[in-house]
């Protein structure tokens, strides 16, 4: 590991937790990854029933967001209906260790 200070163009500080928490952080990322890391390719209306009080609006964009960043990958299906599927990218698949720690953490400390 790197232990010399990093900073930016702009002089602030790098820090790998922050940036992990700016790509994973919130209320509801985490947990969208942790059904698809351990449901494997769901639909968007299954995996809003594992979410029980998000938003239409706030599950899309969180999807969206989780696949600007690479993390999940969309596949649209061209039928009627439309049919559109989630799963992990590779770079996504590299977080269920982190999510499962965190499952055990919270487990543990409930």
């Amino acid at each position: 590991m790197d232990n010399q200070i990093q900073v930016d163009e702009n002089g602030k500080l790098k820090c790998s937790i922050e940036y992990t928490i700016s790509v994973i952080g919130g209320k509801w990322k985490p947990v969208i990854l942790w059904h698809l890391g351990t449901d494997g390719t769901l639909r968007y209306n299954e995996l809003k029933r594992f979410l029980p009080g998000i938003t239409h609006k706030m599950l899309s964009q969180q999807l969206k967001e989780l696949e600007k960043d690479g993390l999940i990958h969309r596949k649209q299906y061209n039928q009627i209906p439309p049919k559109v599927e989630y799963s992990l990218t590779e770079k996504g698949y590299t977080l269920v260790p982190i999510l499962k720690a965190m499952h055990q953490w919270g487990a543990e400390h409930w």
